[in-house]
């Protein structure tokens, strides 16, 4: 009884050591438990939940990818939990062939090792998931309100299945890793445990070698990017294939390579700086040793910080891209012909609303009329604009001004819109009102079909009032292109429209047009949720048979992207960076413990703390930052390859914000790279006092 409330001791007291010697790991592994609980609850996320009702299958798809990203993940973890295990380990080797001496028996010192991985596997879960559930619920009221959700409606959730995959799948790995480490380690003799043992050594090969890798790997990496930018690894999968290869291909050898310029700095180093050839010396066979793990390690800080930049730059600008204006457009094809026969259509759809006593819940109702030339039987060139094409063609080339001529060669029949209506719509956005004479028309391009680059061009034109033949009456364009939607109804989308005074609309359309009636919410609480507010009235409309899309049913879609590309490229950015990080910190410690005699040596030779602290944050700098500032450097070309391929054709021109978008959040990632340095200097700090005090070597 006594012998096992002494193991129950021991085992308490080694796991409390380790987590302070290595809270690192410890840390990197509660982030995992996190980041793990809140990939795996998504489902139960308030906006999933609301997203569901409106774009199920996108929402379906989307959680049918999440157990591929939890697997993946505990793939990769469990790579960094085995490294992570066997430095824990290697530290306490002196430790276990002790033990084995005093008479500790394999069995009992295996039990032992369980036990206390078992206790620091319990507590990290113990303290993660509740932390997940805390942050998951931040998250969800920070996305709602930022979404238009509001938070009134928000209710507490908790997901037993995400809990239990969580705990299982992390438990599972740690397990995993602890017997393949821990068989090891029992099955050594104890003359192995006691003597620490050397990393071997490798073959030099001649400095031009190492040159020419460098060049060779830069020159990959430069091919696979500018293929990857241009847009040829994006058309097929053998060339995406190709494209990955030669990044994967070019990272190692380039790291490969970093051995001469490591050892040109070695040799050439300033003789009046401490340790200065010893710091480039520890690099350097820290980089003879590793520099496939470095690669490694680089890549996935590579893939951090690309998918954190250019998640949420796309999720941003799917979250700012569209003003919004309208709630509502009611529609005119009824349900019931008898309806729409007993007045006009905005007649019907206030009388109807007003029986269901939903008159009050619009704030403004009015008519969007939207017609075609009617005055003559050739549509063919019922509008002419040769000026507008010539001044375009005599632009310089673009890819914006080819389509743009290629969109307006199919113009010749515009929509028409009269200015009455259209400055309804300004007037409720707050906007500049249209003045229009009797000659002038305005352009309206629909943003879903025009981009910003294409408007500019558009708008450099128009500045010159040109003329053009609208069923061969002259008219002038006047005006910037106008690109406030004229409807909710996604399906309603003018490419190219003409906005003309209300008598002219009447004559050229012969008083034949289409008439939608737009509508407003009247939100007296303005910091309510918009969208929770459309979904009410939208379940109260259901009930009248009018006809309607609504701002909700058509902004499903980019909401879904928003919360897609934010939860995703988040989720991969963190468990990236954590993994890529905890490893190199694990390889730095592990390399100084191996070299700790030569600390020693120094210390013999007069090495004071402080210049050995001193040392030891230049090989922490150096050895951080050479994969860091490589990753960093690389994620500038990544992001801007994932804009080419992800982006759709109306996002490209936004490319330059979207770019430094990602750069301030590369910067980011990089104050957390600071961090972790920090936090294996202090460490490392930790183990030389260690070595300060000399030992007698028997």
């Amino acid at each position: 009884m006594f012998y096992n409330q002494m193991f129950f001791q021991l085992v308490k007291r080694n796991s409390r050591r380790n987590r302070k010697e290595n809270g690192l790991f410890f840390a990197s592994l509660l982030i995992s438990i996190i980041a793990f609980y809140i990939i795996l609850s998504l489902a139960h996320q308030d906006v999933m939940l609301f997203l569901a009702k409106m774009e199920s299958d996108a929402v379906n798809r989307l959680m049918s990818l999440i157990p591929a990203f939890y697997g993946a993940s505990l793939v990769i973890l469990f790579f960094l939990i085995y490294y992570a295990g066997k430095f824990q380990l290697e530290r306490r080797r002196h430790e276990f062939g002790v033990c084995l001496m005093m008479g500790m028996r394999r069995s009992r010192l295996f039990a032992m090792l369980l036990a206390e991985d078992v206790r620091n596997s319990i507590l990290a879960i113990l303290i993660g998931i509740p932390a997940g559930v805390l942050l998951c619920e931040l998250i969800s009221l920070v996305t709602a309100k930022c979404v238009g959700l509001g938070i009134i409606g928000h209710r507490f959730s908790f997901s037993i299945q995400a809990a239990f995959w969580t705990a299982a799948g992390f438990l599972l790995i740690k397990l995993a890793a602890f017997l393949i480490l821990s068989g090891r380690i029992t099955r050594q003799e104890i003359a192995s445990l006691l003597t620490d043992t050397p990393e071997g050594t490798k073959k030099q090969l001649p400095a031009p070698v190492y040159a020419a890798a460098l060049a060779g790997g830069l020159l990959s990496l430069a091919g696979a990017y500018t293929m990857a930018i241009r847009g040829f690894s994006w058309r097929r999968m053998p060339q995406m294939g190709l494209t990955v290869g030669l990044g994967l291909f070019g990272t190692l050898l380039a790291f490969f390579g970093l051995r001469f310029l490591i050892g040109y700095f070695a040799e050439h180093a300033k003789k009046d700086q401490r340790l200065h050839v010893f710091n480039f010396r520890q690099i350097q066979e820290t980089v003879i040793y590793r520099s496939t793990s470095l690669a490694v390690s680089s890549l996935l800080i590579l893939s951090s910080l690309a998918c954190f930049g250019s998640g949420t730059a796309i999720a941003y600008y799917y979250g700012q891209s569209e003003t919004h204006i309208l709630d509502y457009t009611f529609v005119e094809e009824w349900a019931d012909d008898s309806v729409a026969a007993s007045g006009s259509m905005m007649d019907t759809v206030k009388s109807t609303l007003a029986a269901y006593n939903l008159d009050g819940q619009f704030a403004h109702l009015f008519e969007m009329k939207i017609g075609r030339i009617q005055t003559t039987g050739s549509y063919g060139h019922a509008f002419q604009m040769d000026s507008v094409q010539s001044a375009i063609a005599g632009m310089g080339p673009s890819d914006a001004k080819r389509v743009l001529l290629n969109n307006l060669s199919y113009a010749d029949t515009p929509h028409l819109i009269p200015v009455s209506c259209y400055n309804k719509l300004l007037a409720i956005a707050g906007m500049p009102l249209l003045e229009l004479k009797g000659q002038e028309a305005a352009v309206y391009m629909d943003l879903g079909t025009a981009t910003q680059a294409q408007i500019r061009l558009m708008d450099q034109v128009l500045a010159d009032r040109p003329k053009v033949l609208l069923n061969k009456d002259a008219y002038h364009l006047t005006g910037a292109v106008q690109t406030a939607r004229v409807t909710t109804d996604r399906s309603i989308t003018l490419s190219f429209a003409l906005i003309l005074p209300d008598d002219a609309f009447a004559h050229y359309t012969k008083d034949e047009y289409s008439v939608y009636i737009n509508g407003v919410l009247n939100l007296p609480n303005k910091s309510g949720s918009l969208l929770a507010a459309i979904a009410d009235t939208n379940s109260l409309l259901d009930q009248t048979g009018l006809p309607y899309e609504s701002y909700l049913q058509n902004m499903g879609r980019r909401l879904f992207y928003v919360v897609a590309a934010s939860y995703i490229t988040i989720y991969l950015a963190v468990i990236f960076l954590i993994i890529a990080n905890t490893f190199i910190g694990v390889q730095f410690l592990m390399g100084q413990q191996k070299t700790g005699r030569r600390y020693q040596t120094l210390i013999r030779l007069g090495a004071t703390y402080e210049i050995l602290c001193q040392s030891l944050q230049k090989q922490v700098l150096w050895y951080f930052g050479i994969p860091s500032v490589i990753a960093a450097i690389s994620s500038l070309f990544g992001v801007r390859a994932l804009f080419r391929g992800l982006l759709s054709y109306d996002m490209q021109d936004n490319i330059l914000q979207l770019l430094f978008i990602s750069a301030a959040m590369i910067l980011l990632l990089c104050v957390v790279e600071y961090v972790y340095m920090a936090v294996v200097k202090q460490i490392s700090r930790k183990y030389l006092l260690t070595l300060m005090t000399p030992t007698r070597e028997e």
